[in-house]
């Protein structure tokens, strides 16, 4: 269920993507100084529009985990500070059943029983 999910997006972005790269592909000039959009030194030129379009996407999609990854920090924080606990806890348990349980719980062998001459 989850692989037709998955591909069904696929497809879905697929027929979105293809079409608007396709429809810009002119090439533009993307000017990186905001002061002087003429300036060469600080100008990307004759890229397709399409990629401008997806870098931009990207950059978004990466910052926006970023910024999801940086507010979720007191979570992790608090996951690592149970785990500990659950260890600690875990560890005195332990420690418990080997003081209260018998040194030997498997059985031993069966004692051997006297013959009586009959």
């Amino acid at each position: 269920m989850i692989r037709f999910v998955k591909n069904a997006l696929l497809v879905t972005v697929a027929i979105v993507l293809i079409p608007l790269s396709v429809s810009n592909r002119h090439p533009v000039t993307l000017a990186l100084n905001p002061f002087d959009p003429s300036d060469p030194r600080f100008a990307i030129p004759n890229i397709p529009l399409f990629w401008v379009i997806f870098a931009s996407l990207a950059v978004g999609i990466v910052l926006g985990g970023v910024g999801a990854w940086a507010k979720q920090g007191k979570w992790r924080k608090e996951a690592r500070q149970k785990r500990r606990e659950v260890k600690k806890w875990q560890g005195e348990a332990e420690h418990l059943r080997e003081i209260t349980e018998p040194k030997s719980t498997r059985p031993g062998l069966p004692s051997p029983k006297k013959r009586t001459a009959a």
